[in-house]
């Protein structure tokens, strides 16, 4: 077995009980202590879990897994800086924009501000798609497939997306890493993710600051390929200088008055 797919597997039944223990986890995935011991070790460095004697809990501050959550539960975390995210992204969006909007309770927060006028919207959020349904001025570009029943995406076979000329892509991540890049759990979200990527002019991360030096399993995109990261108010003033350091483009949403 592939250590990604065994340090997968070790967080999914985090995910679902919220402890594991080393002997457990050996005996099951038919591997040494030792081995389990790194694996927990370099999940621990990506910020997942923290370990224990004996074992790991889930790291996740929210207490909130990060992929099992409930949607509304995931959409209800920080929802005013996911908020205050969406209003600085909206000034980047003109009419007439081909634009796309990755899965994410932060992208759901553009597409609810999103004005219905001239405008192309690519998406496979099943939220997204809902809130835009009813704008008949926006065209709305939904890939086919069918809807993982643990996920709000619609996922299937994309490669036609290559065709498209998208002026501007929202992406959503789990972790923002100088080391990992832009890293998420979900492995059937990565190709899609990708093809956007190839096929959009401006790249745009929108994230919360909770997301800054933390590292999920898979990596999706280097920081090199994001023209800019939008976060919030909340990200510590060194942290987004380190970043900066780095020849990284970090746009701070204000804090609304509301």
């Amino acid at each position: 077995m592939l250590a990604v797919t065994r340090q997968r597997m070790i967080v999914e039944m985090l995910q679902e009980n919220g402890a594991v223990k080393v002997s457990e986890l050996s005996e099951l995935l038919q591997v040494s202590e030792k081995t389990i011991r790194e694996d927990l070790e370099k999940l621990e460095d990506k910020g997942i879990l923290r370990r224990i004697h004996g074992g790991a809990v889930l790291a996740d501050d929210d207490g909130i897994p990060p992929v099992l959550g409930s949607a509304s539960a995931q959409a209800s975390v920080r929802l005013k800086e996911k908020e205050a995210i969406a209003d600085h992204a909206i000034a980047h969006i003109q009419e007439g924009d081909i634009i796309a909007l990755d899965g994410g309770s932060t992208t759901l927060q553009i597409a609810v501000r999103l004005r219905n006028e001239p405008l192309t919207v690519v998406t496979n959020d099943v939220l997204i798609i809902r809130e835009l349904a009813a704008k008949e001025h926006i065209r709305l570009v939904v890939p086919g497939g069918y809807r993982h029943r643990n996920l709000l995406t619609i996922q299937g076979q994309w490669d036609w997306l290559r065709k498209l000329n998208i002026h501007k892509l929202f992406l959503s991540t789990t972790g923002i890493h100088l080391e990992y890049g832009l890293t998420i759990f979900t492995e059937e979200h990565v190709a899609l993710k990708r093809l956007l990527l190839e096929c959009s002019r401006q790249i745009f991360c929108v994230a919360d600051h909770s997301k800054f030096d933390k590292g999920a399993l898979l990596t999706f995109a280097t920081l090199e390929q994001v023209d800019t990261i939008i976060t919030d108010y909340g990200l510590a003033p060194h942290v987004a200088e380190k970043y900066r350091a780095h020849g990284v483009h970090v746009e701070i949403a204000v804090q609304n008055s509301q």
